[in-house]
């Protein structure tokens, strides 16, 4: 779990690293804003290819590799783009990077919710997955104090480096995950040395099956997501994700800019998107603390409701030139609570819906349709700012609304726990 936790910290600093260093690379290439839509739409298209190869190779290779190629990925890419010059390079960094990124997901919170016991798995999974906003607040704080002195380009290095020496770590320590390796008996060996790990007497002679009956093993493939008490499901979670990532990636993405562009310095722009995944921290934190004994859909709900709520009240608190901003970093930190905990609730929500024949594809997939929304933010998020900070944040409200709507449909939440049913 703390290996998992790790490579979603790399995940999470290197993924916002773009955000923070777009205005200073606008600033050092003399380019406007709208070259720099490409780039991040790039960096998310990788995502979204990386979301559905890495769910696939999860499923069919294992997770262990498909986690540990996606950190190598994104940290060689993340490193190459401190070496470009040009926009067209620094894009095609962000897609290769993206890539590893879209991977590492849906293969650590696969990973995490079959090494855990099923009652603490919604709490495990999201107790991982609440690292990236961590990694996203580390990298607030490191920008915060990189920026004005070393330059965009040590912001890079650092978010290169570390993922690389973790994904050697990662090799040599990772187990795999005993829902994938009892499908193949000649892995029995490495299946029993793990269960004796964990704590489990095993004699040598043990022999292992899933305890699901034949009729449920479908296979990984696409058209299992959409199996018998599945599509509605399926569809909800891939419209839930959608808005999320719509609205994280908004903030990710055009946070820094847009504040920057109403006269706060950058400095005190990192720190309201540092304050923003701090709040994410907190939220995913509340909602695993919770999850378990009051279920998962009233928690999402409440969640995505607070997320447009909080919004829309930031509409009201105005932006000066000088000071700190503390009353609106410490509404952006309150939006980032209900959005993240939504966010990365999703994980578990998805862990949960879905078998371990088809968990990382399903996982996967929701992902990779989430990312579309994220793809879109690109496109148009620098077009939103042009019409100022209250269709920006009136857009955010919209896109949790959405996610409400969708998550009320889900029909296979995690239940509460049964004294609290």
């Amino acid at each position: 779990m703390i290996l998992a936790a790790l490579a979603v910290v790399c995940d999470g600093y290197s993924n916002q690293l773009i955000g923070f260093a777009i205005p200073a690379i606008m600033r050092d290439w003399h380019a406007p804003r709208s070259d720099f839509g490409p780039v991040l739409a790039l960096g998310l298209i990788g995502m979204t290819v990386g979301s559905v190869v890495g769910g696939r190779i999860g499923d069919l290779a294992g997770r262990r590799p498909a986690l540990i190629g996606s950190v190598f990925l994104f940290g060689v890419a993340t490193l190459a783009s401190s070496f470009t010059h040009t926009v067209t390079m620094l894009a095609l960094c962000r897609f290769l990077s993206g890539l590893g990124l879209g991977g590492s997901l849906p293969a650590a919170s696969t990973l995490i919710a079959e090494v855990t016991p099923r009652k603490n798995r919604g709490l495990a999974v999201v107790l991982t997955i609440v690292c990236m906003p961590l990694g996203g607040m580390l990298a607030g704080i490191v920008a915060s104090q990189i920026l004005p002195s070393a330059g965009w380009k040590s912001l890079f290095l650092s978010g290169g480096i570390a993922p690389i020496a973790l994904s050697l770590v990662l090799f040599f320590v990772l187990p795999e995950s005993p829902y994938f390796l009892v499908r193949y008996p000649g892995r029995r060996i490495e299946l029993i040395d793990f269960l004796r790990r964990s704590g489990h007497h095993m004699p040598d002679d043990a022999t292992f099956d899933e305890v699901r009956p034949q009729s449920q093993r479908s296979g990984a493939s696409i058209a299992s997501l959409f199996g018998p008490g599945l599509t509605r499901d399926t569809i909800a979670l891939w419209c839930s994700f959608f808005s999320c990532l719509l609205a994280v990636y908004l903030v990710f993405s055009w946070l820094p800019t847009m504040l920057i562009a109403q006269g706060m310095s950058l400095k005190a722009a990192s720190s309201a998107l540092a304050a923003y995944n701090f709040g994410g921290v907190l939220g995913a934190l509340c909602f695993g603390a919770l999850v378990g004994s009051f279920g998962s859909r009233r928690l999402m709900l409440s969640t995505a409701f607070g997320g447009a709520v909080s919004a829309l009240l930031l509409v009201g608190i105005g932006i000066s030139t000088h000071g700190t901003q503390p009353l609106l970093i410490l509404g952006i930190g309150v939006h980032g609570f209900f959005v993240n905990a939504t966010q990365t609730a999703l994980f578990a929500l998805a862990a949960h819906v879905y078998t371990a024949d088809i968990r990382a594809t399903g996982s996967a997939f929701a992902i990779a349709f989430g990312r579309t929304g994220a793809i879109m933010v690109a496109y148009v998020g620098s077009g939103v700012i042009q019409f100022g900070r209250p269709a920006y944040l009136e857009v955010l409200a919209i896109a949790m609304v959405f996610a409400f709507a969708a998550l009320a449909t889900v029909r296979n939440h995690i239940a509460p726990a049964a004294g609290n049913a």
